[in-house]
């Protein structure tokens, strides 16, 4: 009997290795809020008003300024939530942010434009993207280690606040 255990222990630590499992548990304290300040490219992950983590972080390729329309290559600024997970991001995993709320809609319409969306805090750079900081097309990147701690700490409604 201890024996089939001993494998079958084996066999589920080699099945979970092999399909890559890039989420964690957490059991810290929780997530109550993102702030990211845009000026110093940093990221903060919060419980209340205590700093639980800090990242450096690359933002949209045109990063000063609210972002305003689809391709101008700004990341938001604002209160947003995260709204999504995706765990087969083409940028290793991703959490999506709540762009463009009604606001965002009806100036980009009053201007005969889109808005633009699909704005995420993803893990970083694919071969095939820009070298250099701020590369984005106006999502927030951080490393892919990192992005695993994100993701495995942040809840959907988790309110997010972009400053310049």
């Amino acid at each position: 009997m201890r024996t089939v255990v001993a494998i079958a222990a084996v066999l589920a630590l080699f099945f979970t290795a092999s399909c890559g499992d890039k989420v964690h548990q957490y059991d810290g304290p929780e997530v109550t809020r993102i702030v990211v300040n845009k000026g110093d490219r940093k990221m903060y992950l919060l419980h209340g008003t205590e700093v639980l983590k800090s990242y450096d972080v690359d933002l949209g390729f045109a990063p000063e300024g609210h972002k305003q329309f689809e391709g101008d290559g700004k990341t938001p600024e604002g209160r947003y939530v995260i709204d999504r997970r995706n765990p087969n991001s083409a940028f290793y995993l991703s959490i999506g942010i709540s762009y463009p709320n009604r606001e965002d809609v009806e100036y980009a319409k009053a201007q005969g434009k889109k808005p633009g969306g699909e704005i995420f805090i993803h893990g970083g750079p694919r071969p095939k993207d820009p070298d250099g900081p701020d590369w984005t097309a106006g999502c927030i990147s951080v490393t892919d280690r990192e992005m695993i701690e994100i993701y495995t700490m942040v809840r959907l409604g988790t309110v997010i606040d972009v400053n310049p």
